[in-house]
């Protein structure tokens, strides 16, 4: 369910150790805030912390200690801790998963796409995009957020989102929107002050 990287692993015995408390692992907890975005936290925890329902990941020195409704976002996740010019800390990772419709490497070139490029560029708005599927060189997406609704969203879809995939993936012939823009909870978003 989740790897622990060896940086990562003795730094966590480093600060289990300078608590000065009989600490009994670790507790990762993930809570999606949206589709695309899952907030991490890590608690260390002690004798009777843990919960009946809890995976337990036996790591060399300590466990992690996963809820059910956490598990379901740390699937083959690392955990890896960082520290350079930038910054220093603990880092979750964790693929991105195609829909289980979705196989070979037009599809994962597709949502690393969404992933690396597409999706950072429209969050200042508010918005996200998801692959839907894949059939005929046709990609269906569907739009979210901030995008759901919005007067813009066919420049954003045909002069942004298609021009991209179609560099990319040269194969793919259309983008067409699948989204139920009349369902919009947030359109035109306003970036608060």
């Amino acid at each position: 369910m989740i790897t622990v990287t060896e940086v990562a692993r003795e730094k966590v015995i480093e600060l289990m150790q300078k608590t000065g408390k009989p600490i009994k692992g670790l507790r990762v907890i993930a809570e999606a805030r949206s589709p695309l975005k899952v907030e991490h936290r890590l608690l260390f925890i002690v004798e009777g912390q843990e919960q009946p329902e809890d995976i337990i990941v036996p790591v060399e020195g300590f466990d992690i200690y996963i809820d059910p409704q956490s598990a379901q976002y740390l699937e083959n996740a690392t955990l890896d801790y960082v520290d350079n010019i930038m910054s220093s800390g603990f880092k979750i990772d964790v693929p991105k998963k195609l829909p289980a419709n979705l196989t070979g490497p037009i599809a994962q070139r597709i949502q690393n796409l969404i992933d690396t490029r597409i999706n950072p560029a429209i969050a200042a708005h508010g918005g996200y995009v998801s692959l839907i599927d894949i059939k005929d060189n046709v990609v269906y997406v569907q739009l979210g957020g901030g995008c759901q609704g919005c007067g813009m969203v066919d420049v954003t879809l045909k002069q942004g989102i298609e021009v991209m995939i179609k560099e990319e993936v040269p194969e793919i012939t259309q983008v067409l929107d699948v989204t139920d823009h009349a369902g919009g909870k947030n359109p035109y978003y306003q970036p608060s002050k």
